[in-house]
Formats: structure tokens, C-alpha cells, sequence
């Protein structure tokens, strides 16, 4: 089992190859594989029939008759990544499939050693995260066609049908979205490298314009995604065992660890878009939500988060534009840091459709049937563990407080 690494030396500053960051692509894994070799197939078929099996409740019991299998045979980065999508939609059917209410508190040897082992290898937690969900799960219908929708499905599903496939696909149109911007990254950095305020301009302007467009795509998700499917069914299996009052002792990994282990479940925060451009707008974000943003870091594949970091540790682009006293660097600069605000209350639209508006429909359709309140321990958090207006409130409001005065 092995993961292919880049060693070339990149020339720029910020060569994007060098953290596994795709030219084309951004942050998705350019081109993903669909199926794996041949003795992995026990894998591939239980997770090509993840829906019809977790509905009619026949999950956990399959899991159970899976051979263990050694994973020496998995070679290079896009195997892993497959094999880490596959476990992961197991294992989060296996643990939600009976609701929050009839939940495990051991994944069984069979599923759990493999997964920890290809998650060590991949730098990437035993839980499904950002990483799996949306980078690495899509496919070209035909593989000549362009990167849309229409042309685009996800190669491993859960309960959700059209909804859940929605909301995976408009989630990596916003990636694809972030691509010129990401790109923009390395052009402004060099730039100021360079003392070239032409240059940089246009990377100012270019990184504005991919924020607007991403906020352009992820209004889609009104088209491809119905809240009453994404609160009732979907949301469960994206939620983890850390903070999670569902599962408050976390999960034991049988054969990996005999205590317990904590880990959050899939988030919007645990894309690397949005802190690469936070770091580069030098946008300082309040103690708590800071803390709970850098811990999302940790579910970044390792070369993504790498690239964070190297943003995060060169020249600070905020104080050049300051002390540039150039006008139109600053207008640039303050037209990327409303663009990121406004993506950002967007967002806050979103959740507040998806979750809030969807849980008080919820029960309100339950106490006119007369039946008992359904476990509501997520009702108030995002899956990832956070208290979910609070959090989003406070990183929007901190990013408009990024802008500079004139």
C-alpha cells in the first residue's frame, strides 16, 4: 500500500502541484478512479448497494460476513482515495443505520482495520469527511463531456436518491468555482514577492470574481436539493461521533484501539477553499470559532492543509496593499473580502432553509400527527459538532470586519 507523492522542487513560490492543488481541477481529485481491483470487490459491491441496503436494514449484518481484507494490494494516491470513499459511506451507514437512536459503539475488525490502515496511509481521519464526500466521489457521465452537472454523477451514494446526488454535485461545482482563485493565490503571492501591482491587481480581481462565482453555484442548491430530504435523511449520515449527544462516548475501532475515538463528521469547514482565502485576506477569526476552524484542518488531506499553512506563513498581503497606498489595490483587495462576506451570509441562507426552517416543519408535522418528538440532538448543530448560527454568524461577521478602510 503505497501513495504516490510529487517530489519535484516547484520554481514559483507556491507551485500548486507540489500540494497536490490540480491546475484544472483545484482541490478535486482530478478524474477520480470508480472501481478498484479485484480483490477488493467484497468493498465495491456493499458500497454500490449502500442505499437499498441501509433502508431495508441489511447493512450491518453484510458488514458482518465481509472478509477482512489486507490492504498491501491498494497502489498509489487514487486508489487509496477510493478505497477510504468506500469505507467511509460503509461505516457511516453501518453506524446510522437504525437513526440516532439505534446506534453501535463498535465498528467491527473487519471494516475497521482496513479503514484505519488506508486513512493512515491517505493522512486522513477514519471518518467520512469533505475529503471523500465531494472531492473524490464524482464521475464524467461521458468522459469527454465538460465538468457539469448534467454530465456529472457520484461514483458511491447513501439515502437521499436525487437530493443527496444534488447535494454532493452543487458542492463540487462551488470547488470547481474556486479554482481561478485558488490559482489567483500564487499569482498575488508572487506578485508582492515581485513588487508588481499590475500583477497583482488581476490576481485581486481574478480572486474576486471565482468568489462571486462560487456563491453563484451554490445557489443551485434550491434546484438539485429538497430540505425535507436533506433534514430527514440525509444530514444523519454526514454527522460524527465527537460532540454528537447521539454518540457521546465516540466509537471503539475493533483491533485498531481498545478506548473509544472521537471524530467529527463531514463539514463545509473542512474544505480547503475557504481557509486558503481567510489566510491570504488575512481574516482573523474570533477565538472559539477559530479553534474549531483550525481543527477542521485536520480532515484536510495533508498536502491541502500544507498549502494552508504556507499561505498562512507568507508575506501578508493585507499589509502590502496598506502600505502600497495604491487605491486600486485596496479597492480590489476590499471587492474579494465583500465577495467572501456575501458568500459567506449566503451560506447562513442556506443552512437556515436546509436545517432550521426544515426542523421546525419537522415537528411541526410530527405534533400534528400526534407522534412522539423525535430525537433532536442535531437539531442546533452542524454535522461537523458546532453550534451552527453561532458559528456561521461569527465567521461571517469577522470576515467583513477583513475590509479596509480608505
Amino acid at each position: 500500500m503505497e501513495a504516490s507523492e510529487d517530489t519535484e522542487e516547484p520554481p514559483l513560490p507556491l507551485a500548486l502541484a507540489r500540494f497536490q492543488v490540480s491546475e484544472e481541477f483545484g482541490f478535486l481529485l482530478p478524474d477520480p478512479l470508480t472501481e478498484l481491483p479485484e480483490p477488493y470487490s467484497p468493498w465495491m459491491d456493499i458500497a454500490h448497494e449502500l442505499p437499498q441496503l441501509i433502508m431495508s436494514h441489511q447493512l450491518r449484518s453484510r458488514v458482518h460476513q465481509m472478509p477482512q481484507l489486507s490492504t498491501q494490494h491498494l497502489r498509489g494516491r487514487e486508489q487509496l482515495h477510493l478505497a477510504h470513499l468506500a469505507l467511509s459511506f460503509i461505516t457511516m451507514g453501518y453506524i446510522w443505520q437504525e437513526g440516532e437512536e439505534g446506534t453501535v459503539q463498535v465498528l467491527p475488525r473487519n471494516l475497521a482495520v482496513p479503514y484505519w490502515e488506508v486513512s493512515q496511509a491517505l493522512g486522513l481521519p477514519p471518518i467520512l469527511s469533505h475529503a471523500d464526500f465531494v472531492l473524490a466521489n464524482w464521475r464524467r457521465k461521458d468522459p469527454h463531456g465538460p465538468l457539469e452537472i448534467e454530465n456529472l454523477d457520484t461514483i458511491i451514494t447513501l439515502p437521499g436518491g436525487e437530493s443527496l446526488r444534488g447535494f454532493i454535485l452543487v458542492t463540487l461545482l462551488v470547488e470547481k468555482a474556486a479554482v481561478p482563485g485558488i490559482k489567483a493565490i500564487s499569482q498575488a503571492l508572487g506578485a508582492i514577492l515581485q513588487g508588481d501591482g499590475d500583477t497583482l491587481h488581476r490576481a485581486l480581481e481574478e480572486l474576486a470574481g471565482a468568489i462571486e462565482a462560487m456563491s453563484t453555484a451554490l445557489r443551485r442548491m434550491h434546484d438539485y436539493v429538497d430540505p425535507e430530504v436533506f433534514y430527514s435523511v440525509i444530514r444523519i449520515f454526514l454527522s460524527g461521533w465527537k460532540d454528537n449527544p447521539a454518540m457521546p462516548h465516540g466509537l471503539v475501532y475493533e483491533g485498531v484501539s481498545p478506548e473509544p475515538l472521537a471524530f467529527s463528521g463531514g463539514s463545509a469547514a473542512q474544505s480547503t477553499v475557504l481557509h486558503a482565502f481567510d489566510e491570504l485576506l488575512g481574516i482573523c477569526h474570533r477565538q472559539d470559532t477559530a479553534a474549531f476552524l483550525h481543527r477542521m484542518r485536520d480532515y484536510m488531506p495533508p498536502a491541502h492543509r500544507a498549502f494552508v499553512e504556507r499561505i498562512r506563513g507568507a508575506a501578508s498581503l493585507k499589509q502590502h496593499v496598506l502600505c502600497s497606498g495604491d487605491a486600486r489595490l485596496r479597492l480590489a483587495f476590499n471587492r474579494c473580502v465583500s465577495a467572501l462576506t456575501d458568500f459567506r451570509s449566503y451560506h447562513i441562507t442556506i443552512v437556515t432553509k436546509y436545517i432550521a426552517t426544515a426542523a421546525a416543519k419537522a415537528r411541526a408535522r410530527r405534533a400534528e400527527a400526534g407522534a412522539r418528538p423525535a430525537p433532536s440532538a442535531l437539531e442546533d448543530k452542524g454535522t461537523g459538532g458546532s453550534h451552527i448560527f453561532t458559528f456561521l454568524k461569527s465567521i461571517r461577521d469577522t470576515t467583513r470586519e477583513g475590509m479596509l478602510s480608505a
